[in-house]
């Protein structure tokens, strides 16, 4: 058996075969969770090691190391909330997405959560709960990097307030990345959609259609309802024309169209997106994790952009937020902003999925608990919500890991130069804006 010794500062570790241990650390976790020895995906670099497991509350995780392993951890906390039942390869969409990190030399972990749906607590403590899995099994690294993408960032950013220092405040999590991240919190990240289902009833009067069960609109779907994206796209498509040529549309589909647009202001292309979390979504959150109870209010929004607002706002469904719906929510999934931990963040300017202004919001939240010291965002001139261009995430995890060693708070010029330099390796784009500032508000 041929063994790989690696000295990562003061932090060994033993590659043995498949196995991988630290020297002096037995693993401490139940056999049930311990990580097994697993074939590597091909996307990643051909000496890289991995292991699979379930953790003890029901998580499927993956991790993987390169043979270059720089002695950090980066721990992912994926986006969502993804609705359907956990699948034991489901991170490896995950791991794929940002590969880059473990190329860059990383070690790399991320799970499913315990469960589907909502829960922002409930994933916060499955990721913390998957840094622990790595630390006994293989030692504590170097650095360990918490990572949160999309709802993952909303994930992240609770997991780094909840967890970011032990009992006796010892570090655990020594620096954050959010990257696209759903950070205005729970109660205010879902309003517009809350919003797009009233307007979208208003107008094409199909979810609920007129023969089927009636329910308000901010329930998503009655418990126990069942409904595909495919059925709920065909139902877009009668009202609005979408999914047809435009020259197939009916003049009255493409007024629908046009108001429903205007006043959520969203892009076509958006449409279903937007209107499938605000269905699917919506019924796990109200249904199951706020026992039926409503956390949306449109009562005194003013809805303008259609040809005929007076008409719209007369008409359009009103509801009124429940206070134990919102305080739960908030709970579950707002943020204080006390992060004691170094944070960069990175996000597309025009981003039609999370809104840059999520940006806004936490940077203002962060300054309020008065620890804006710690936070540095990034912003791109791009649309992408999923996947940025790759030398840009490079360059976030490099300025994040000096500002940790070395003390030197990067700033988006410095970022954007890493990103200048790593470009010669991933032959991308960097696309930084290092002068934008995000405005609160829906964009």
């Amino acid at each position: 058996m041929r063994t790989i010794k690696i000295a990562v500062s003061s932090f060994a570790v033993t590659l043995a075969g498949a196995p991988f241990a630290a020297a002096q650390v037995a693993p401490a976790i139940p056999s049930s969770s311990a990580p097994a020895p697993a074939v590597c995906p091909d996307f990643l670099p051909q000496q890289a090691h991995c292991w699979s497991g379930r953790a003890a509350k029901g998580g499927y995780y993956w991790i993987a190391v390169p043979e270059n392993w720089n002695g950090s951890l980066i721990v992912h906390a994926h986006g969502g909330p993804r609705t359907g039942e956990p699948k034991a390869d489901d991170p490896l969409e995950d791991l794929e997405r940002f590969s880059m990190t473990v190329k860059e030399g990383f070690a790399w972990a991320g799970s499913t959560y315990r469960r589907g749906g909502y829960g922002v607590r409930m994933a916060a403590e499955d990721t913390d709960d998957l840094r622990q899995i790595f630390w006994d099994a293989f030692g504590r690294p170097r650095r360990s990097i918490l990572h949160g993408q999309s709802w993952g960032g909303n994930v992240a950013a609770k997991a780094a307030e909840l967890y970011a220092r032990d009992a006796e405040g010892k570090v655990v999590w020594d620096g954050v990345v959010l990257t696209s991240g759903v950070l205005a919190g729970g109660t205010e990240a879902y309003k517009f959609r809350a919003d797009l289902r009233a307007v979208y009833q208003y107008y094409c009067q199909n979810h609920p259609g007129p023969e089927e069960v009636q329910y308000p609109v901010w329930q998503g779907l009655p418990d126990g309802v069942r409904m595909t994206r495919a059925q709920l796209a065909e139902r877009v498509k009668t009202c609005t024309g979408v999914g047809l040529p435009s020259a197939e549309r009916s003049s009255e589909q493409k007024q629908r169209l046009a108001n429903i647009l205007s006043v959520i202001d969203i892009e076509e292309d958006q449409l279903i997106g937007h209107l499938a979390w605000a269905t699917f979504l919506f019924q796990d959150m109200v249904q199951r994790r706020l026992d039926g109870l409503n956390p949306f209010t449109n009562l005194e929004t003013v809805y303008d952009g259609s040809h005929d607002d007076a008409a719209l706002n007369a008409g359009v469904q009103r509801f009124s937020a429940d206070p134990a719906a919102v305080a739960r929510l908030a709970y579950d999934a707002d943020l204080s902003g006390l992060i004691v931990a170094p944070t960069v963040t990175i996000h597309g300017k025009y981003d039609a999925t999370a809104f840059v202004s999520n940006q806004a919001a936490y940077r203002d939240t962060v300054a309020a608990a008065g620890r804006s010291e710690l936070l540095v965002q990034t912003f791109t001139n791009e649309s992408e919500h999923s996947a940025l261009s790759t030398p840009e995430y490079v360059a976030v995890f490099e300025a994040l890991m000096t500002w940790i060693d070395q003390g030197a708070k990067p700033d988006p010029r410095s970022v954007a130069t890493l990103c200048e330099a790593a470009r010669v390796r991933y032959d991308a784009a960097c696309l930084f804006d290092e002068r934008y500032v995000p405005s609160t508000g829906r964009r």
